[in-house]
């Protein structure tokens, strides 16, 4: 008979060391603080053993915590496993994505009738919010980030974008250029980022770059929500500075048309998964479904046909 401390303590210890916070661990076992900090505690009197160091609300893995951490993580990854190749596959597979709710709009469910095609036994659920969501937190098992990343974070990577100005076909001119003054005394459109820590491209910056009448002023009419301005800019109410990734379909049918200007570097769109989703096979052809859009978006390529698992 194996001599195993309490399942919960090591459910506990795990989640924290996976995410580096007792908050992040209550949060996916939908437990208190308090408690995660209880059990990790019994655990560590159990073995006699310190597995965190703790300063104020920031815990780090000491050496025996180090050591213990990946063998638990793998064993619960093989638990995850082992139930999964006898889920009963009657009614399907479902599996949760948590994007923005402009990349959900614009670029994900575009796309999404073609995964839906390929493997219509897959229920795909969104989760369109600007908070950020940790994969592994309610049933999350995919994420799509935007924002700038470091080089541990660049094999994560779908993407990147930029910043143009487009306008709607219906108030730009015959003529083939456009230039930012003919849409003047219409005004400028633009949008209040909810990542206030993210250095967001601004009409400033782009003016700064094209040449215009600078003894003209723009007017600029903001709106609460990314989405909001791109529908507004479709309808013609003015031209708008958005990511080239969310207009790409509306510039190739010629809904919107790009202004003559600078492309201001944005960002890069990103992966996260769940620890242990990627042993699910519904989660593992939706990412290389995902991974093959995002290649193809990249080079310009046509949608491939794929097949049914």
């Amino acid at each position: 008979m194996r001599k195993l401390p309490p399942l919960n303590a090591i459910r506990a210890f795990e989640a924290a060391a996976r995410h580096e916070s007792f908050t992040a661990a209550a949060n996916e076992l939908c437990v208190t603080v308090t408690a995660i900090s209880h059990q990790v505690r019994q655990l560590e009197a159990m073995l006699g053993r310190k597995l965190f160091e703790r300063s104020g609300r920031a815990v780090v893995l000491t050496a025996d915590g180090h050591a213990v951490f990946p063998l638990l993580r793998d064993g619960f990854d093989r638990i995850a496993s082992a139930f999964a190749t006898i889920r009963p596959p009657a009614d399907g597979d479902a599996i949760t994505v948590s994007t923005t709710r402009a990349f959900a709009e614009r670029w994900l469910m575009p796309r999404l009738a073609q995964f839906n095609a390929a493997f219509p036994s897959v229920v795909v659920h969104i989760d369109a919010t600007e908070n950020l969501v940790t994969p592994g937190i309610k049933g999350l098992d995919l994420a799509v980030r935007y924002g700038p990343i470091d080089r541990a974070e660049e094999a994560s990577v779908l993407f990147k974008d930029s910043y143009i100005a487009v306008a709607a076909r219906t108030i730009c001119p015959s003529a083939a250029g456009l230039v930012i003054d003919d849409f003047h005394p219409r005004p400028l459109l633009a949008y209040r980022w909810k990542n206030a820590t993210l250095d967001s491209p601004a009409w400033s910056a782009w003016l700064a770059g094209t040449a215009h009448d600078a003894s003209r002023n723009f007017r600029t009419s903001w709106y609460s929500e990314e989405p909001l301005a791109l529908h507004a800019a479709e309808q013609g109410l003015g031209p708008l500075l958005c990511s080239d990734a969310l207009v790409g379909d509306q510039l190739r049918d010629g809904t919107l048309r790009r202004i003559d200007g600078p492309a201001l570097p944005g960002f890069t769109f990103r992966l996260m998964q769940a620890s242990g989703a990627g042993t699910r096979k519904s989660v593992a052809a939706f990412v290389d479904w995902l991974r093959g859009e995002a290649a193809m978006f990249r080079t310009g390529s046509k949608p491939l046909m794929t097949r049914a698992a």
